[in-house]
């Protein structure tokens, strides 16, 4: 058995899949040992997906290579990725997202130890070239015995494919299929897997670069609000208290809310109207919410985008990402 499979779900983007998988080759190669499995996953695609999988494969990366015989959505996508699996530890990497160099390395050190329910790993978001867009090599690793103070400490990085790392071995039986259908299967797997372990670490160093802005056609509050609460209260009293609920909906409301918000009021994207009566449904009450994102609804729109502005900039920071946010600034100046 492989200590790590590395499964990518994927659909149509061939050019960002060859990135994903020449970063891989080159990580790999400076692995000791044969240990990582890579799993593709193509979700019946129609450009040239296949092409860029077989050249990878000539250039020396193996690759497990399923071809579904028609589109069965990304959910059921993701969900097989995991199921198909044979490492003892899983992670789903999108298929636009890369590795930082020398971070597969990193990261086989910190599995090899066998102690971990979830390793999650901070990503930042980029541009054009990965590299010159890093904020550079800083953090450590974070270990939490408590899976509530854990989920806590990583936020909206919960639903991150690319970023949380999951101890398959210790879900004997799960089967992935059974939570499509929310765009969050990913989140189901994570939350068992914290719970279940004595341990869950955060690597707060940046290891993934996700490319920004690739991904969209969804209801960012129906998910990112509605469904995350529907799946935390789901596990509420197996495993979460209602406090550490809170506790990790307040990590959304400060660092990872404001900066959506921000460009929906900015740009009058979607329904606004629906958007705060989602939020409000699902956090009407919580001084977090009045405080933090009440002002960016209802302040008239050139007041509400600067309180926006002014939040995501001090969740940021607070976040610890005021590197990354000066980064950006810098590449888009």
């Amino acid at each position: 058995m492989a200590l790590l499979t590395i499964a990518i779900p994927t659909f149509n983007r061939a050019d960002y899949l060859k990135l994903t998988l020449n970063q891989l080759l080159k990580e790999i190669k400076s692995l000791n040992g044969d240990n990582t499995e890579i799993l593709v996953s193509d979700n019946a695609s129609s450009d040239q997906t296949s092409t860029v999988i077989y050249e990878a494969i000539a250039a020396g990366l193996k690759v497990k290579y399923v071809i579904n015989s028609e589109n069965i959505g990304s959910d059921a996508n993701i969900a097989q990725c995991y199921n198909l699996a044979s490492g003892e530890y899983v992670l789903i990497l999108g298929d636009d997202d890369l590795f930082v160099d020398g971070a597969l390395k990193g990261l086989v050190k910190v599995l090899s130890q066998r102690k971990y329910g979830v390793v999650c790993m901070r990503s930042y978001g980029f541009d054009n070239d990965f590299r010159k867009e890093y904020p550079g090599n800083i953090g450590g690793i974070q270990r939490f015995n408590d899976p509530g103070d854990f989920l806590k400490s990583i936020g909206s990085l919960v639903t991150l494919i690319s970023s949380c790392v999951i101890h398959k071995a210790i879900l004997n039986g799960i089967n992935a299929n059974d939570y499509c259908g929310e765009n969050l299967v990913q989140v189901h797997l994570v939350l068992q897997s914290a719970i279940k372990s004595r341990q869950n670490a955060f690597v707060s160093s940046y290891m993934i670069a996700c490319k920004r802005n690739n991904s969209g056609g969804y209801d960012f509050a129906k998910i990112f609000v509605e469904n995350i609460g529907k799946i935390l209260d789901l596990y509420t009293g197996k495993g979460l208290t209602r406090e550490a609920v809170v506790a990790i909906e307040r990590q959304f409301i400060v660092s990872y809310f404001p900066f959506y918000l921000f460009k929906q009021r900015l740009y009058n994207q979607g329904d606004w109207k629906k958007t705060y009566l989602t939020f409000n449904n699902r956090y009407r009450g919580r001084l977090s919410f009045y405080l933090w994102l009440f002002p960016i609804f209802k302040l008239p729109r050139f007041l509400g985008v600067i309180w926006a502005a002014a939040a995501t900039f001090v969740g940021r920071v607070l976040n610890g990402d005021l590197l990354r946010g000066v980064k950006f600034v810098l590449n888009k100046i």
